[in-house]
C-alpha cells in the first residue's frame, strides 16, 4: 500500500544513493501517516483498521486548502470532525457475506 499511495512505484533517480533516499523518505512519511491516522482514531473513538489510510493522505490535501484560507488549524481536528465526514476518513462498515442457499439443486427426486 505504502508503495502505490506514497509514489514509491516510480523512481525518481537512477543512483543507488537517490533510491535509497526515496526509500527512506517514503517509509518515514508512511510513519507519519500511520500516526495521524491512529490520532484521528482515538478522535473519533474507532479502532485504527475502520481508518482508511488512503482517505487520510488525501484529506490533507483539503486541510491544506482550508489552512490556506484560515478556515482549519489542526489536521487530525480537521479530518475527524464531523462536518467532513465526506473524506471518507472513517470507512464503511461492510455487510457480512451471505449465506447461498443450494438446496434447489441438490433435490432431485
Amino acid at each position: 500500500m505504502a508503495k502505490r499511495l506514497l509514489g514509491l512505484s516510480y523512481l525518481w533517480t537512477g543512483s543507488l544513493n537517490g533510491i535509497k533516499l526515496q526509500i527512506w523518505a517514503t517509509w518515514v512519511m508512511y510513519a507519519v501517516l500511520v500516526d495521524l491516522s491512529d490520532a484521528v482514531a482515538q478522535v473519533v473513538q474507532m479502532p485504527l483498521e475502520r481508518i482508511s489510510l488512503e482517505m487520510v493522505w488525501r484529506g490533507l490535501y483539503h486541510f491544506n486548502h482550508a489552512y490556506q484560507k484560515g478556515q482549519a488549524q489542526d489536521p487530525i481536528a480537521y479530518l475527524a470532525a464531523p462536518e467532513n465526514r465526506d473524506l471518507g476518513v472513517i470507512k464503511a462498515l461492510r455487510k457480512p457475506p451471505q449465506q447461498l442457499d443450494f438446496t434447489p439443486f441438490f433435490n432431485l427426486t
